[in-house]
């Protein structure tokens, strides 16, 4: 059973044109959702927004019928519903200027997820994109951070499965309702994230995802995360939007550098030369982040899963020792533009180092 403080938010959210600011403004002068819904029509009128139009809205409102119908479902379908004084409710997400008046949960929030730290990026990310996505969010998941993302195809989940791979915990904040998983291909993904974490909404648990709704979801992917990095993107990225609220919420920003001549780096490299701080390896993200993480594991300890190939463990075998590309052709009978191409996918995964103009593996 849900309480009446709940159903009186979900109530209250429902109001046409009462957003979040609008409720918070009422919340903070009223104490209680039906507090707000017990007071006189001056008082309501009173509040900074409201005016007497808004007020006559809360005093008129009838459509409880259809509140008791969500709240049954629901209950039905296990879907938690936290308010803003909820212990569950994200702590950074009360930080923002207009964080949402509940969400709607599927899955578990644990303390540690009350510092997430989110990774986005492109829909459409190349081979690079993909690996340093891995690499980073697994390691960032396996020192104890919980990574949150938005579900959409390519960089969110990549982001989500590394984190769930090396056995850490990762929050999707979505722009659909939790009932509605989009893309539909990430349902089984988002089955996942529920053993692993939760799922987050604002919108009710039926409703589509719509175009406006991405902006308003990328602003609680910010909001309840201690920094934000972006992998790979383009110059029009919806994970630039991110980004953007990060900065306005007073959070760290983070990119990854790409090639200058690759459409899906313009995105990370503007925000690098706009003063984001540089992502080469993880540890550029802990140092500046771990004050905030009391429970951080030390990176030096973790040992995270990389995923290789046959030909990139054929080449580790013989990099027990430092050797050129020369040498590294004449052990494997490999074609030297293939093996370069698999040096770089290694380097990137951060197995071996080149020094000297020779390789080894990483200890």
């Amino acid at each position: 059973m849900f309480s009446e403080e709940i159903r009186c938010l979900l109530a209250l959210n429902s109001i046409k044109d009462l957003g979040p600011v609008l409720i918070k403004r009422l919340l903070l002068k009223f104490s209680s959702a039906k507090q707000i819904f017990d007071a006189e029509l001056l008082e309501l009128a009173s509040v900074e927004g409201i005016g007497r139009e808004r007020a006559k809205n809360i005093k008129n409102f009838y459509e409880w019928e259809r509140v008791d119908k969500i709240l049954k479902l629901c209950e039905k379908r296990e879907i938690k519903i936290f308010s803003y004084y909820d212990a569950h409710y994200p702590e950074l997400l009360k930080e923002i200027y207009d964080p949402p008046a509940i969400l709607f949960c599927r899955g578990e929030i644990k303390p540690e997820d009350h510092r997430g730290f989110a990774v986005v990026g492109s829909r459409r990310p190349t081979e690079y994109g993909r690996i340093v996505t891995e690499r980073i969010a697994s390691e960032l998941a396996s020192c104890g951070i919980t990574i949150v993302s938005g579900l959409a195809r390519g960089i969110d989940s990549l982001a989500h499965n590394s984190a769930i791979s090396s056995g850490g915990r990762t929050i999707a904040v979505l722009g659909s309702g939790v009932s509605f998983i989009y893309p539909p291909e990430n349902r089984a993904l988002a089955e996942k994230i529920i053993k692993n974490g939760a799922i987050l909404s604002e919108f009710l648990p039926d409703e589509g995802p719509r175009k406006e709704n991405f902006p308003r979801r990328n602003r609680i992917i910010s909001g309840i995360s201690v920094g934000t990095l972006l992998t790979e993107a383009t110059i029009n990225s919806g994970a630039l939007i991110t980004a953007s609220f990060a900065l306005e919420q007073g959070r760290e920003v983070f990119a990854i550098p790409g090639n200058i001549t690759s459409k899906n780096s313009e995105g990370t490299n503007f925000l690098i030369q706009n003063g984001a701080k540089l992502v080469r390896e993880v540890k550029d993200i802990l140092e500046e982040i771990g004050h905030f993480i009391p429970s951080l594991k030390e990176l030096n300890k973790i040992k995270p899963t990389v995923e290789v190939d046959d030909d990139e463990k054929a080449i580790l075998n013989i990099l027990d020792e430092k050797a050129g590309t020369d040498e590294i052709v004449l052990k494997t009978g490999m074609d030297i533009t293939k093996i370069l191409n698999i040096l770089l996918r290694l380097e990137i995964k951060g197995l071996i180092i080149k020094t000297e103009g020779r390789y080894v593996r990483r200890l």
